[in-house]
């Protein structure tokens, strides 16, 4: 079992702390310019935003049972599922705001990001976001003594960079703040993301990701995830399977309750519509 920690931890701040000082010793970048094609890798914030005044709607699932239970069960899509609505909104370049809820614990989260830095690494395009959000849990199955533990927040340093325009690579340290709402006590943990998508062409591409939490009791596995993307005109479609059930971030950022291993992997997906005006 992992120690709780009463900081902000330092495996997170180490990271954020050296990304930070790599961005003042790098160039700027004039104009707009895409890593990623998409504002989530499949769990996990890219630096990406929305040209100022457009909306991005989502809605997500994630399966519950796992692919394992077979044809039966339909490879788990015949169970029951987490689901996530989302709509985020770009007031100005550079800034998203998002609102999002799933139907487990009924968490819902109001969320900001911002890509304030676009740099280079000799050739190498990089770009540094941070992204924050806070949820809340408003119909959660809590133990005694924890009635009043159902908010929770996040902060995230964001590093995406794109290497020969093919290969798409992202980091994210993350500071979670409460991050298992049935203890008594509140309490921080860290984690760092770790993804990266191998783009074909303009319409497909493969995408892979890992978040490397804090054990803690019931979350005692890092999340895997790995999948396909399908992008269309104002459309991303992404077809996911992963050992973490849970779909919001202050959910998965805490850590999984399944090995990733192949009987507990989950079958899910993410579809995300452009909404220009």
């Amino acid at each position: 079992m992992g120690q709780r920690s009463d900081g902000y931890g330092l495996s997170g701040w180490t990271i954020a702390v050296v990304l930070l000082a790599a961005t003042l010793l790098t160039t700027p970048v004039s104009g707009q310019y895409q890593l990623f094609q998409s504002h989530q890798s499949a769990n996990l914030a890219t630096t990406e935003t929305l040209s100022g005044g457009n909306w991005l709607f989502e809605i997500s699932h994630r399966f519950q049972a796992p692919v394992s239970d077979g044809s039966q069960a339909f490879w788990g899509i015949d169970g029951p599922a987490w689901i996530r609505l989302g709509l985020a909104f770009a007031p100005v370049d550079r800034v998203l705001l998002g609102i999002i809820r799933t139907n487990n614990e009924d968490n819902l989260e109001l969320n900001g990001r911002f890509r304030f830095s676009e740099t280079t690494f000799g050739s190498v395009p990089v770009h540094f976001a941070v992204a924050t959000g806070g949820a809340w849990n408003t119909d959660p199955v809590l133990t005694e003594g924890a009635v009043d533990n159902e908010f929770q927040f996040y902060a995230q340093f964001v590093a995406n960079t794109l290497i020969a325009d093919q290969v798409a690579i992202g980091v994210s340290p993350t500071v979670l703040r409460n991050p298992r709402i049935r203890d008594e006590e509140t309490y921080n943990t860290t984690s760092v993301g770790l993804y990266g998508q191998w783009y074909f062409n303009g319409a497909f591409s493969v995408l892979g990701e890992w978040i490397v939490s804090e054990e803690i009791r019931d979350l005692e596995y890092d999340t895997g995830t790995f999948g396909l993307e399908v992008r269309t005109r104002g459309h991303h479609f992404k077809l996911i399977a992963t050992n973490q059930p849970a779909i919001n971030p202050t959910q998965h950022l805490a850590g999984s309750p399944n090995p990733f291993a192949l009987d507990q992997l989950r079958l899910g997906f993410n579809i995300t519509r452009l909404l220009p005006f």
